[in-house]
């Protein structure tokens, strides 16, 4: 049987795009039933779409039948290349409305999750400040890990990213932010609750059980977990904050998330002058990239505390 000629695909034109948009769509709701709502098209009509741009690419994309929807290998390769060349476009179209006197476009940011509780409100009252500068401006935050967002920043999908200091990579900028203070803590019914500090000691913490993160950390952190009886894991700091409140583990959390429930009596620090770390959070834009007034505007924002003219 002759092998099939690969297509070679053409100039990319606006039915294209379209057909790309559908795609990114049906990925993004999981599959063609799902999409009908956000495209407001029938099922037919996202199949029939889905054959034309799989015939133009001469590709298989995705698998659908009774089993479900997934994406083929390719398809997934389809999908991260279409994801950039849509944030390019939508730089473009930033760009130059910024040619105009008022802010137009988007601004998208990644930020790991949990920040919203920061006593220091820098990114929210940037984002105030910004809005009030620019009302037309769309802002999309997604909360995603640290890796994912400085590679979104990197391949031009992310405007900016909010991110522990874990790591320095070739093609990105880095700004200190502010610094997170984290402690032990353990939760209402846990042995350690009701006890004085200066009566707990560095072997009775190392027999408590305890959460071990199992998401990126500073190697302070994972120094200061290492000793500790790790016998569950969490992926994030809520699934951490769970396990807490069981009252049968001990495990770190950030003070500014952790308050909360310290003022319900629910959740104490355990010996807070020995068994706390700090983490650097920084801002992160990709080097070297075009001139874009929004995120100018809004870094401008961040170093201002949020409002024009007042510092932090």
């Amino acid at each position: 049987m002759p092998r099939r000629r690969p297509v070679q695909v053409g100039p990319i034109g606006d039915v294209d795009i379209r057909l790309l948009r559908v795609f990114k769509t049906v990925v993004d709701c999981g599959g063609f039933t799902a999409a009908e709502v956000e495209l407001n098209i029938g099922r037919a009509a996202i199949s029939m779409h889905m054959a034309d741009l799989e015939k133009r690419l001469g590709l298989r994309l995705c698998q659908r039948g009774r089993a479900g929807f997934s994406l083929t290998d390719e398809g997934r390769q389809v999908h991260d290349a279409s994801l950039r060349l849509l944030a390019s476009l939508e730089n473009f179209r930033t760009e130059v409305n910024t040619l105009h006197a008022r802010l137009r476009g988007a601004l998208d940011i990644g930020i790991i999750d949990n920040l919203v509780t920061m006593p220091r409100m820098n990114v929210t009252e940037a984002l105030r400040g910004l809005k009030a500068v620019g009302p037309d401006v769309q802002v999309n935050i997604r909360m995603i890990p640290p890796n994912e967002i400085e590679l979104g920043v990197l391949d031009g999908r992310l405007h900016i990213g909010v991110t522990p200091a874990l790591r320095n990579l070739p093609g990105l900028d880095y700004r200190p932010l502010y610094d997170e203070e984290s402690l032990l803590y353990c939760g209402l019914g846990h042995p350690l609750f009701k006890r004085a500090d200066r009566g707990i000691s560095d072997e009775t913490i190392a027999g408590a059980e305890a959460v071990a993160p199992i998401y990126a950390q500073t190697l302070e952190a994972r120094a200061l977990h290492q000793p500790l009886n790790n016998t569950a894991t969490a992926t994030d700091r809520e699934g951490v904050a769970f396990l807490i409140l069981t009252g049968r583990y001990i495990g770190y959390l950030p003070t500014h998330y952790a308050q909360l429930w310290v003022d319900q009596g629910r959740m104490r620090a355990v010996r807070p002058g020995q068994y706390r770390y700090l983490t650097e959070f920084r801002v992160v834009t990709r080097k070297g990239g075009r001139p874009n007034l929004i995120l100018k505007t809004y870094l401008d924002l961040l170093s201002k505390g949020g409002v024009h003219g007042e510092p932090v």
